[in-house]
């Protein structure tokens, strides 16, 4: 057998482990052509198998191998290598293969297999009985040896061959020749075991019965579950017309399945109906009987289908044989399927046929049977609780099994009843149950409870029909003859039950308080009980099902009631509920709780008052379970004494029943008492551990007064909430803003809220000049006053033909005349071939590409307009001479600018990469360059490593170095092997020494000098190291070979040597004897060469024959990359002795052995070296050059020439402007994208200074050439240091500096200028520079400070490195989007700075969309109110949060407070609705116009409340009173931004009026009343007031005093007019009179007055003092207000105590 994880994978054995026969457990393969598998599950995960050979089937656990049985199976086909080994064991085989029965070669008797059965099978070798060790070896090696018969053996095809039974003959021959089977083994090369990776277990296996049939194998198999959640796993074998259920269950410790007895039900089909856990099962005489288990629920009637009679059975043939072919469960579909019936809900009878409840009419006989022929043949396809019936006319019909119970009240009794109760007598419960309410023609939806109750309380022995309210319960005119036989004999005569009937009814008792009745003065009717109400004859019968559980049941019972009661949409449940409660606590004489309902609902109470005794004799028999307690847990008493502070009970808790009343306990606990663990008290903890259970709506069903506290936690969370909390709790406390960024940070990146969708057709008319992608909508918020993205859009396009404008002179030919326009454009085309680096900075990351179109390139246009009459110019007309190739690189850059565009969380991959390579020639440097940028965003690692030999072996120039680089960039310093090789093979160098040499073009091996650097990034790797040192100063060789072009290998050797060394400084492990900083200063400054070491010391004997460099350093090859190597090995390690190494020479004689630009570079790796040393100001800035230099040089202001003779002044001029450059550059580097002010104003001055320097006079000393380089170093430095900021000055220099062309200006000064506008605008505003080590490596490659003169140079500095910017660049743009509109937006943000040495920790604001300065730098972001809901991301838990915002498009959702608007419709704040209420509390709340609240909240509930009970109408009255409240309490829910709060006002409102008018008949919003003013009272509510005292009151602080007042007021009146009677007589215990019921219940209920029971049990008889009582009554836990009102009746002293 075999096993595939994933369609794509390879097909492994499956291995088994079984108990051997000494009691060692073996793993071994499964080969067994006897085993078929019927079934598979995956929870539990199962297989199930059928053994042919002994008709048995077996369960089997399914899960992963463990290592050591890997290794186990693979061992044991490994001992067996030894010949003599083999040369015994072949005449063995040979013998035992001629026993076995030779039908497969796979049968041979060592089945692994067989070990478990081996007692059962027909014995086919004597060997299987006596079973030694050396024997299962020679097993083994049989097995494993031939290469028919070894499952490891196969590899390839041949593995699939073996599951298909035919043998071939060369096996065949094989199989049975020994010799041929030991040599085979010997010599297959393939013989490589295959990994299993799939075991099976051995659970369990049927017994063995005397009589089996052959082909017995189950037919259907499926999991059940039964009304009690036992399961059982069913298989039919319909050869035998069984089903077969076993049960089964979960061991203690969860690890293994335990398997019970078989049970054997005949069927002939059967199905399972899993939404009621139950199963239908066909039986042999084609009647449908449902089952749950294994216990017989009843037969299904399905009306309108014949259902077969007991005559009829004789006429269906039996089927002796099996009815379809083996292999397929039912019946084969090829006939084409009848129409499948929808059929009607069907019921099953009930098979207890109780003659009491079931008239002798079976309704089985009065069908009448339209086609006798037809009869259910099977039954298929169940679903959830409806299965389809296949009939035999071969049409089919598909029928729904009826719930167990619809209505929630019906549900929740039924399970807390189950739970409670042992499993079989729930099961015989939960069917008679079954039985009753879906007998045919069952009731309707709202008799189901009265149902429920009837079915119940028969079960417990009631006789329902005697109980007066039992027998009044509306059926509704459903006269089922299960339920009241009394009601289906119609009388003509009537009798006087009925008038009692009506008399009991609720209508005649609304019809007594009816105002019309008392007007007319109609006496009420007393009813006469029916006199056998009180005869002994109500006792219950204790035979009953459910008789010995009543306790059990009545405390469940009230569990749920108390459940219910915390969800205020269950009121009605509730009603029902009492009563059956009330009846059952009376009949087991439980007084507390009696008196708790009364107390609840005195209305519902006082109505019934019948008792049944129960026998005292019986009640010994009663199950009284250990839970039971004898004072009724009450939800609202334990939230009450528990708001009190007084020590409570824990609260009784039924898993599955009372979720809700956890929840609210758990939850209150936590917030009011505060867990020991949750010291601090603080709600966010609390909210963390209820969301489990709690969502927004469950919270508005719980009564107010519950869910106060709650929401006083959610109210304070709002306001304050950590950034890091998970969504569940951000929806709970309302703040969906953190709700979906919790959510889009849990989600893989799809297309951003912020990608702008452009539509296509309106650009494709128009040329694509690669800058359409942008987000127009967050750069217009960025740079809302201007235009300047426009502006920049205008400078960087390069797909349009420029304007050529030459006046032509009179004295010039019109030939001339057209030369002298090509030359112009040849100047500007200088120009235009430097512009896509600069586009490909501006549009970094901004498209999200389509995979099925390839990506736009915009087209190079090196075309020319000419006003007036806008005639083309163009460069090939062959008028003057063109650089050959000029634009080569140009178009490379294009391509690079292009695939730069692409974000790094775009969906591609290699075949999309493949997919754009271009048909024609021509665009190859452009796809090279593609190549080049996406392995700066990362996906080049996506491309096959086929495709990149496939490029690298065209040869052609430009696509290796893109693709050299890319990748090196993409597997940035992961000394990832793989592209070491790729590397090595184009750099002489890294290949040994007797290789042959491959003809590599130069710039390749520079690309990979550098690809190497990227690789080995930081790592300080040894041999990598030495290399590259030694390829600093590389010789030239003695053919033309490195002698073109060397200072640019030199030079990328030092920057991959400062890459791999990276900030290292002096602590390079390993590497002292290289003396690294020794040699790259001799590199620097000269001196005599070195000895080769190494091994290609061979290769430099012979000098060059082109260059004559003698012994000495050509120091103006290896200077500037042994200068920058030294920086970046000591970048930011400030070691002054290095420092000092690359300080400007301060003398005249050695500033003449020093090249002036190499003082640029000297000075920058100084500054970078000792970097906490630079100051962002001037002063600073001139501190780098050497006295003599200032003594003596121009300074750059200056206009006339001072005269000297022994001083050379162009030496000093030029070394002059060059240190200062260096200075510039270096603090570029330091405060790179931290817009910092001071730098940005030195920079500029400096800027503007060298702008001057051009235009003066004594230009021409200092050199136009070195003067531009100087400015255009400076002009970048501002660029780093305003990275992504778009800063108008610094843009201006810019454009001042594109529209200078000719004279000076060469391709490498557009180059950079356009870099520098590049960097300006870096990623379109999105994007900044770090200033990590690697940030800055990556920038000394790109920006180093020699530009190419022409297109083509790449004499100095390969072009394609200016493009290593993309490693600096981070995205730090911080965007708010508003939650609700999805649209991005201003909000405040405030920054916190950590202290540093320079400041200390300081805070500023910002306005976002911004950027954020340097994540490592900050220590929190907080976006600040009072517009948005404030919100804190803190940074000293880690950044990596934030980091993923800014990644994600930098998306920060924010939500705007109720009455603000955004700031870009109101930038002041003077429009908010707050600004125009006039003050915050005003007396004349009036003043609130409902017309304005639609500024505040867009809820349309509020909305529709402000419009109708808010708006005075005409002829208002006393309603005007209500309409100011409901207007006052809704501005106040709005403005304070809780409107959840609403209902809960109105509520209490609400319930202060009814009791004021005496009609509360039930005490419901009573309890809620006194628990909301506990809750306020509460010690831990005040500490958190006091501790925080301008956290916002929650609730109105008027509104609930004036509350407490009036119900004070009601409850005090009516105990002076004549309550305090009722009271006293209940008191003491004597009934009551009804009028006063209601309100004493109010009374007893607000002010807690204990049970008369608790009183009694107290001892206050006696006349005693105040002050007695009160010690007294320090047990009840009685408050003193309500004693004061109560010690008149105790004390017999008549007069009030509280008036």
């Amino acid at each position: 057998m075999f096993s595939m994880l994933h369609p794509l994978d390879e097909i492994t054995p499956l291995v088994c482990k079984s108990g051997g026969v000494f009691g060692s457990a073996r793993v071994q393969y499964v080969a067994d052509y006897t085993l078929r598998i019927v079934f598979l599950n995956e929870e539990p995960s199962i297989v199930m198998t059928y053994d042919t050979v002994q008709s048995l089937h077996a369960v089997w656990a399914l899960r992963r191998v463990k290592p050591e049985e890997q290794s186990t199976v693979l061992k044991f086909s490994e001992q067996v290598g030894t010949p003599q080994h083999v040369a015994t064991s072949s005449s063995l085989t040979a013998h035992l293969r001629s026993l076995s029965k030779g039908d497969s070669p796979m049968a041979s008797p060592f089945q692994n297999y067989s070990s478990l059965h081996s007692q059962s099978r027909s014995v086919s070798s004597p060997s299987v009985h006596s079973r030694s060790p050396s024997i299962s070896n020679m097993a083994a090696l049989s097995r494993s040896h031939s290469p028919a018969l070894g499952v490891q053996s196969f590899s390839g095809v041949q593995r699939f061959n073996f599951s298909s039974n035919t043998q071939s003959p060369r096996r065949h021959s094989v199989s049975h020749s020994p010799n041929s089977a030991s040599s085979d083994s010997f010599l297959a090369p393939e013989t490589e075991p295959i990994v299993p990776e799939l075991c099976i277990d051995h659970l369990w296996t049927e017994t063995i019965m005397t009589m089996r049939e052959k082909n017995s194998q189950a037919s259907k198999v499926f999991i059940t579950t039964d009304l009690c959640g036992q399961k059982f796993l069913c298989f039919l074998v319909e050869s035998q017309l069984q089903l077969r259920c076993v049960k089964f269950q979960e061991s203690n410790d969860k690890s293994q399945l335990i398997f019970g007895s078989v049970t054997n039900i005949q069927a002939k089909d059967a199905a399972p109906v899993e939404s009621i856990d139950t199963l239908l099962v066909l039986e042999g005489n084609g009647n449908l009987v449902l089952y749950s288990g294994v216990v017989r629920v009843g037969k299904v009637f399905i009306p309108g289908l014949p259902a077969p009679s007991l005559t009829m059975s004789n006429q269906m043939p039996r089927p002796s044989t099996p009815l379809d072919s083996l292999n397929t469960p039912s019946k084969p579909l090829n006939k084409h399927l009848g129409p499948l019936e929808e059929g009607v809900l069907l019921s099953p009878v009930p098979e207890l046929r109780d003659s009491s409840k079931l008239h002798d009419s079976s309704y089985i006989d009065d069908c009448t049977f339209q086609q006798l022929g037809t009869f259910i043949h099977a039954v298929r396809d169940p679903v959830h609780n409806r299965v389809t019936l296949e009939l035999s006319n071969s049409s089919m019909v598909r029928i729904t099994i009826p719930e167990i119970a619809t209505s929630e009240l019906v549900k929740r009794c039924l399970q807390g009843i189950k739970s409670i109760l042992p499993k079989e007598i729930a099961v015989q419960m939960l069917v008679k149950w079954y039985n009753a309410y879906n007998a045919p023609g069952g009731p309707s939806y709202h008799s189901e409870w009265s149902l429920f109750v009837t079915c119940l309380m028969n079960m417990m022995g009631y006789n329902t029909d005697r109980l007066a309210w039992t027998r009044n319960l509306d059926f509704e005119g459903s006269l089922s003859p299960v339920i009241a036989p009394k009601k289906a004999r119609p009388s003509e005569t009537g009798s006087d039950e009925d008038w009692e009937y009506l008399l009991n009814s609720d209508y005649h008792r609304n019809l007594e308080s009816h105002p019309l009745a008392r007007a007319l003065r109609l006496d009420p009717l007393e009813t006469s009980f029916p006199k056998d109400d009180f005869s002994p004859s109500l006792s219950l019968d204790s035979s009953t099902l459910l008789f010995t559980h009543i306790p059990a049941i009545f405390f469940v019972l009230h569990l749920i009631y108390e459940e219910l009661k915390l969800n205020s949409l269950m009121g009605e449940g509730i009603r029902s509920l009492v009563v059956l409660l009330v009846q059952l606590a009376r009949d087991l004489k439980l007084e507390a709780y009696i008196d708790y309902y009364y107390r609840e609902y005195p209305a519902l109470v006082k109505t019934s008052r019948q008792t049944c005794i129960i026998d005292q004799a019986q009640t010994g028999f009663m199950h009284h379970p250990s839970f039971f307690s004898a004072e009724p847990p009450s939800i609202f008493q334990w939230l009450s004494s528990c708001l009190k502070g007084e020590g409570a009970l824990p609260y009784p808790y039924l898993p599955g029943i009372c979720e809700r009343s956890k929840l609210v306990v758990l939850s209150v606990a936590l917030y009011i008492l505060g867990d020991e663990s949750a010291v601090s008290n603080e709600a966010s903890h609390y909210l963390f551990r209820i969301t489990s259970g709690f969502t927004l709506r469950d919270l508005e069903s719980l009564p107010f007064g519950v869910a106060l506290p709650i929401r006083d936690a959610v109210y304070h969370c709002r306001e304050q909430p950590a950034s890091d909390w998970p969504e569940a709790v951000c929806l709970l406390i309302g703040r969906q803003d953190l709700s979906k960024q919790a959510c889009e940070g849990n989600l893989a990146k799809g297309k951003s809220v912020l990608s702008s969708d452009v539509p296509s057709g309106a650009e494709a008319e128009e040329d694509d000049d690669g800058m359409n992608d942008m987000n127009q909508e967050v750069m217009s918020l960025i740079w809302s006053e201007d235009l300047r993205v426009q502006e920049v859009r205008r400078l960087l396009q390069s797909a349009h033909p420029v304007r050529v404008s030459v006046v032509q002179m009179p004295e010039v030919s019109d030939h001339e005349y057209i030369e002298e326009k090509e030359n112009r454009l040849l100047q500007l085309c200088q120009r235009t071939m430097a512009l896509p680096l600069g586009r490909g900075m501006f549009t970094l990351f901004s498209y999200h590409p389509v995979p099925t179109e390839p990506l736009p390139i915009p087209k190079l246009n090196l075309t020319g307009r000419a006003p007036p009459r806008n005639t083309t110019v163009d460069l090939n007309s062959g008028n003057i001479d063109v650089p050959p190739n000029m634009a080569c690189w140009a178009s490379f850059h294009n391509g690079v600018a292009a695939g730069l565009k692409i974000a790094p969380a775009s969906q591609i991959d290699s075949a999309w990469i493949v997919y754009n390579k271009p048909k024609n020639a021509e665009l190859a440097n452009e796809y090279a360059g593609f190549l080049m940028a996406l392995g700066l965003n990362g996906h080049l690692t996506k491309l096959a490593t086929l495709n990149i030999h496939d490029y690298l072996t065209k040869g052609h120039e430009m696509t290796s170095i893109g693709l050299l680089l890319g990748v090196s960039a993409a597997k940035l310093g992961t000394m990832d092997m793989a592209i070491t090789r790729l590397l090595s093979i184009h750099i002489p160098a890294l290949l040994p020494p007797t290789s042959t040499e491959l003809d590599v073009p130069h710039n390749v091996q520079v690309a990979a000098v550098i690809g190497i650097g990227l690789v080995y990034q930081g790592t300080a790797h040894r041999h990598t190291a030495e290399v590259l040192l030694a390829e600093i100063g590389r010789p030239p060789g003695p053919e033309m070979e490195y002698c073109t072009d060397r200072e640019s290998y030199s030079l990328a050797a030092g920057l991959a040597l400062g890459m791999v060394c990276l900030g290292h400084g002096s602590n390079l492990i390993g590497m002292s004897d290289l003396n690294v900083p020794e040699q790259l200063y001799q590199y620097m400054v000269g001196g005599h060469k070195r000895f080769q070491a190494g091994m290609h010391r061979e290769k430099h004997k012979s000098p060059s024959y082109q260059i004559k460099e003698g012994d000495t350093i050509n120091v103006d090859v290896t200077c500037p990359g042994a200068t920058l190597a030294l920086a970046m090995i000591y970048l930011k390690t400030n070691n002054r002795s290095i420092a000092d190494w690359l300080r400007a020479p301060d003398t005249m004689y050695l500033l003449d052995f020093v090249k002036p630009e190499f003082l640029l570079l000297r000075t920058l790796a100084r500054c970078l070296i000792l970097w906490d040393d630079i100051l962002p100001n001037s002063k600073w800035v001139d501190s780098n050059v050497p006295q003599i230099i200032r003594e003596n040089s121009i300074s750059l202001h200056a206009t006339e020439l001072p005269s000297s003779e022994d001083l050379n002044l162009e030496t000093l001029a030029q070394a002059h402007v060059y240190i200062i450059a260096g200075a510039c550059l270096s603090l570029g580097f330091r405060f790179a994208g931290s817009e910092n002010l001071a730098a940005f104003n030195c920079l500029f001055k400096f800027a503007k200074d060298f702008m001057k320097c051009l235009s003066a006079p004594t230009a021409s000393i200092t050199g136009h050439y070195n003067l531009e380089t100087c400015l255009s170093v400076v002009l970048l430095s501002l660029a780093m240091v305003m990275a992504g900021s778009g800063n108008l000055k610094v843009l201006q220099l810019c454009r001042f500096m594109h529209k200078k062309t000719g004279g000076e200006m060469n391709y490498g000064f557009h180059l950079a200028h356009h870099m520098a506008l590049g960097l300006l605008f870096l990623g379109g505003g999105r994007y900044s520079l770090s200033t990590s080590d690697s940030s800055i490596a990556a920038l000394l490659c790109a920006l180093y400070p020699h530009f190419p003169v022409h297109s083509s140079d790449n004499r100095y500095h390969l072009q394609a490195l200016r493009h290593l910017y993309v490693l600096a660049a981070e995205p730090r743009l911080l965007v708010p989007v508003d939650v609700d509109t999805n649209t991005p937006c201003y909000t405040l943000l405030e920054v916190t700075y950590k202290g540093t040495q320079w400041y200390e920790e300081t805070t500023e604001e910002l306005m976002a969309p911004t950027l954020l300065p340097e994540l490592h730098l900050l220590k929190q972001i907080r976006v600040k109110g009072p517009r948005y809901w404030e919100l804190l991301i803190d940074l000293s838990k880690g950044t990596h949060q934030l980091k993923s915002i800014l990644s994600k498009d930098g998306i920060l959702y924010v939500k705007l407070r109720a009455g603000q608007l955004s700031y870009k419709e109101d930038p002041m704040g003077w429009r908010s609705l707050l600004a125009q209420a006039v003050t915050h509390r005003n007396s004349e709340t009036r003043t609130f116009k409902p017309e304005t609240i639609s500024a505040f909240t867009s809820d349309p509930a509020l909305l529709s409340f402000a419009d109708y009970f808010c708006k005075p109408a005409v002829n208002m009255g006393q309603k005007q009173e209500i309409l100011d409240l409901f207007s006052s309490i809704l501005y106040e829910c709005v403005t304070r931004e809780n409107p959840e709060m609403l209902p809960a006002y109105i509520a209490i409102d609400q319930a202060v009026r009814i009791l004021e008018r005496k009609e509360m008949s039930e005490t419901f919003e009573l309890w809620q009343i006194k628990l909301v003013l506990e809750f306020f009272s509460s010690r831990s509510h005040q500490e958190r007031v006091r501790r925080n005292p301008n956290r916002g009151l929650f609730m109105n602080s008027e509104f609930l005093p004036v509350m407490k007042c009036t119900i004070d007021n009601t409850l005090d009146q009516w105990l002076q007019a004549g309550g305090d009677v009722s009271l006293h007589s209940y008191l003491s215990g004597q009934p009551t009179e009804e009028s006063q019921l209601s309100m004493l219940a109010c009374f007893l209920v607000y002010h807690s007055v204990p049970t008369p029971g608790q009183l009694s049990a107290g001892g206050l008889e006696g006349n005693m003092s105040f002050s007695e009582l009160l010690l007294k009554f320090r047990q009840l836990k009685m408050p003193v207000r309500a004693l004061l009102r109560l010690a008149p009746l105790l004390l017999g002293n008549p007069q009030s105590m509280v008036l």
